[in-house]
């Protein structure tokens, strides 16, 4: 009997070492999700031209780099104009970071953010379009973006919504 309950101690120490031993070769998960970007801030200029504030937000938990964005902005039906930019930075695992985008909007959407600006109120855009990056250690892959939101007159910054 006795030689049958160190058996079983034996095997119940095996099957603990070679649990531990398992866990310690599985690594973090290396998860690689959809980034998102959006405005943060669009500034209008006195030439008539504007700034645009993109944030864009890795929702991964491994950091990629992102390569390329082309967005499409509309204001309502109003189409302003393409975000182009090839900003090559990179983005830690569930962690974000803004590029600035220089943009010479379409005439009615220009007049559709200075009425907004004018009466104070919020804004309807929209973005669509595509988000170019490479996840650490990989290849390149290609998200399609597609995001509305609003922005609104900042208190105390002419000619900025946020």
């Amino acid at each position: 009997m006795k030689a049958m309950w160190g058996l079983g101690r034996a095997l119940g120490a095996m099957l603990v070492v070679g649990l531990l031993l398992a866990a310690c070769t599985s690594g973090p998960v290396r998860r690689v999700s959809e980034p998102s970007a959006r405005l943060q801030q669009l500034s209008v200029r006195a030439d008539g031209s504007w700034s645009a504030e993109v944030r864009i937000e890795n929702f991964s938990s491994i950091p990629m780099r992102f390569d390329s964005l082309d967005l499409t902005l509309q204001f309502g039906d109003e189409l302003a104009g393409h975000l182009l930019a090839q900003p090559a930075i990179s983005i830690g695992p569930e962690s974000a970071d803004v590029v600035t985008i220089d943009l010479k909007p379409a005439a009615a959407a220009k007049f559709a953010v200075a009425d907004a600006l004018a009466g104070g109120r919020s804004i309807a855009y929209s973005l669509e379009g595509r988000i170019d990056v490479t996840p650490d250690e990989a290849k390149q892959r290609s998200f399609d973006i597609k995001r509305t939101s609003a922005l609104s007159p900042a208190p105390g910054l002419p000619g900025v919504l946020r």
